[in-house]
């Protein structure tokens, strides 16, 4: 059984004895907190903590992420509060305990939500001290090596979160030999039957490779001498996952797989890298497209090497890894070779700058997210990049994840320029905001005050920053048009009662927004923007007030009711007649996220409307002949008299079905006469009848009826087409 004697000796090797003292009294103190705990594997609780630390320990941390390794699980899973590790050890072990420590004092809705959170809580504190991801993953590690005393299924959920989670968070910390063994110990526990078939095909391949290995590694070495080159060449394997991944993501066999043979040379310098480079060049000609240099433009994680394919000995291919110590020490370590390898100066490596740098927009995107669940799948987007370069007009390189858009780039340089992003020109040329990136681009945002977000970009961004972003703003901007529309909706409702909201007194509106519970009135006026408070009994609220005194019941069994207050059917109300008095709601554009139209009947300026207040939605516009009005009949207090403006900007979708003979081009032909009409087809549909016609379904939008009047007159000059109708839904 492992024994804090070994954490000891391991600690002595690097740290004071008065540290070491330290450790071995927080040892006292874990032990006799976990005391009669017992894990599944029948060891004493204490054990645990004990194999975290030293796994830290043989990363050379400090003496306090020792300490708190041995404490992490204290405040979660005994009776000793942060407090109290505070007044012990101090209070940056506290933080740190703290920061690994899950949220178990709260109740939450679901079990995914509490992961959530407890996630969220553990990035939070990571942006504020590294060291508490590397307890994490350190405890992580333990549990993943003693994962076979668990239950299959609880075996499978851990191994799912470690693959999806905690290895790509390795990986983006630099930390490779953490990342392959949380990979290789999740392989094993997911895909049982799969990791032990491929790990026995490996050590059978292993005695017929090494011949092949031995001869390469010995013409690479003899070829460095002769340059003059000091280096070590050593041949390597690839870990059982990555071979299962590029099994699976390439459709190889096994021996396709591992007929690639592996090298890594490291050297003393930069310079020497790139003279090594060419002197395997000159050994085995390089294969084309197939070269990086991570030196000069480094991973996300901070890693650093030359990458090339070789044609070896007999076509054997070959691939090779060149790089200094310094960047191998970072390879392996990443963030941790600051404690393992610390430079003279005392500085933040590479690995650890890139981890601040991620840690910061970690911390953006935590604040525009709407809650845990939305952060955590944030972060998991922004766990699997694989690099592409693009240049500023300014030549700034900009490194962003495979596969990510203008959109990406421009959110990527700040939130406000993708916020205001109108366009994108990507080697000089417009392009479409959507547009994929490639590596050597130069790429650059256009932006204008008046810009802003669509929705749609959630369809095709791929970072999280980007979908963070978006959300936040569409979000903010979503709530300021419910209030705008809030405040219009409860305005035409006092009209109703004779009275307007300024002359309501202050006291009246606070004895309101405490029998609804809201904190204030832009809140209020949200709800009712936004279909969840009915303005008609705002109103009566705060013009009656012994409906305000009867409390939140009342209010609650009011807003669920059918019928109060009286009012006609949708259906023969006309417009501007809201209970007897002359106020509509007037419709004024396209624009907005809480006034929609009804795709049920393509209501358009000239049409008579009708509008409908609908939970969650906002205010959604009908025409006043739509069939499906006769289904909210029963709901009349939900109904707003509407109107349209005189003069009303933008475009409206409407539909239009055109019956056609069946021949070569038709589609062309109407197509082209709705665009010189000034129409923009939004969507188009053509469906053959018989072998002599065919119907056309065109979504384009109008300006009004009018401008659909000459559409339809320009179309009914057309020799082909039999037969217009607007289409209703």
């Amino acid at each position: 059984m492992f024994q804090i004697d070994d954490l000891c000796g391991l600690a002595e090797s690097y740290l004071d004895q008065s540290q070491v003292r330290e450790i071995y009294r927080a040892y006292l103190f874990g032990a006799q907190a976990h005391a009669g705990q017992i894990r599944k594997s029948g060891e004493p609780y204490i054990q645990h903590p004990v194999q975290v630390a030293y796994i830290l320990g043989q990363m050379r941390l400090d003496a306090p992420t020792i300490v708190a390794a041995i404490l992490h699980d204290v405040i979660e899973d005994t009776e000793n509060s942060k407090t109290q590790v505070a007044e012990a050890f101090g209070k940056e072990v506290a933080e740190l305990v703290d920061g690994v420590s899950k949220l178990t004092q709260i109740s939450f809705e679901s079990k995914a939500e509490a992961q959530a959170e407890s996630f969220r809580k553990m990035m939070l504190a990571m942006a504020k001290d590294l060291r508490v991801i590397l307890v994490k993953l350190a405890d992580r590690m333990h549990n993943m090596r003693t994962l076979g005393f668990l239950a299959p299924d609880k075996r499978r959920q851990i191994a799912r979160e470690t693959l999806d989670i905690y290895a790509p968070i390795a990986n983006r910390l630099g930390l490779y030999a953490v990342q392959t063994e949380l990979e290789d110990l999740g392989f094993q526990a997911l895909y049982p039957m799969r990791h032990r078939v491929l790990a026995s095909e490996v050590k059978k391949a292993r005695g017929h490779r090494k011949q092949v290995i031995k001869k390469i590694e010995t013409a690479m070495k003899r070829r460095l001498r002769q340059e003059e080159l000091s280096g070590k060449v050593v041949g390597r394997e690839k870990h059982l996952y990555s071979l299962y991944q590029k099994m699976r993501a390439k459709e190889l066999s096994f021996t396709e797989v591992l007929d690639v043979y592996a090298f890594r040379i490291n050297v003393d310098s930069p310079d020497t890298c790139y003279r090594a480079l060419g002197a395997v060049h000159n050994l085995y000609k390089p294969v084309p497209g197939k070269f990086k240099d991570y030196i000069a433009l480094p991973k996300s994680n901070g890693y650093q090497s030359l990458h090339t394919s070789l044609f070896g000995p007999f076509g054997v291919p070959i691939e090779v890894q060149i790089r200094t110590n310094e960047m191998h020490a970072v390879a392996e370590a990443g963030i941790a070779a600051h404690w393992l390898y610390k430079s003279r100066d005392g500085g933040a490596n590479t690995a650890q700058q890139r981890a601040r740098e991620w840690v910061k927009e970690l911390l953006e995107m935590q604040k525009q997210a709407g809650d845990s669940l939305e952060f955590l799948e944030n972060v998991k987007v922004d766990l699997f990049p694989r690099e592409v370069y693009v240049f500023t007009p300014a030549g700034d390189i900009m490194e962003l994840p495979r596969g990510a858009t203008a959109v990406d780039l421009a959110y990527a340089v700040h939130t406000d320029v993708g916020n205001t992003c109108i366009a994108v020109k990507i080697d000089g040329r417009y392009a479409p905001v959507r547009s994929q990136l490639n590596s050597g681009q130069t790429v650059e945002v256009v932006t204008a005050p008046w810009g802003r977000p669509n929705a749609t970009w959630l369809d095709f961004v791929i970072t999280g920053k980007a979908r963070a972003g978006i959300r936040n703003y569409l979000k903010n901007l979503r709530a300021g048009e419910a209030r705008e529309l809030g405040q219009r909706l409860l305005t035409q409702a006092l009209a109703t009662q004779s009275q307007i909201l300024d002359d309501i007194s202050q006291d009246r509106i606070d004895q309101v927004l405490k029998t609804f519970a809201r904190p204030n009135l832009d809140a209020l006026l949200e709800e009712i923007g936004l279909g969840k408070r009915l303005p008609i009994l705002v109103a009566r609220h705060l013009v009656e007030p012994e409906i305000s005194d009867r409390g939140a019941e009342t209010t609650l069994a009011v807003t669920e009711g059918e019928t109060y207050p009286p009012a006609a059917s949708p259906v023969t109300r006309k417009t501007g007649e809201a209970d007897g008095i002359n106020a509509p709601l007037y419709i004024s554009e396209t624009e907005g996220m809480v006034v929609n139209f009804g795709r049920c009947c393509y209501p358009i300026p000239g049409d008579p409307i009708v509008g409908y207040v609908s939970t969650g939605r906002g205010l959604v516009i009908h025409g006043a002949g739509c069939h499906n009005i006769a289904d909210y009949s029963h709901r009349p207090e939900n109904w707003v008299d509407v109107a349209w403006e005189p003069k009303v900007d933008g475009e409206f979708p409407v539909g239009i079905r055109v019956d056609t003979v069946n021949q070569k081009g038709v589609l062309a032909i109407v197509a082209s006469a709705i665009s010189d009409m000034g129409a923009n087809i939004e969507n188009v549909s053509m469906e053959s009848r018989d072998e002599l016609s065919a119907t056309l379904a065109f979504e384009v939008g109008v300006r009004g009826r009018l401008h659909l009047a000459q559409i339809l007159r320009r179309l009914r000059g057309i020799n082909h087409v039999t037969r217009i109708a607007r289409a209703r839904g």
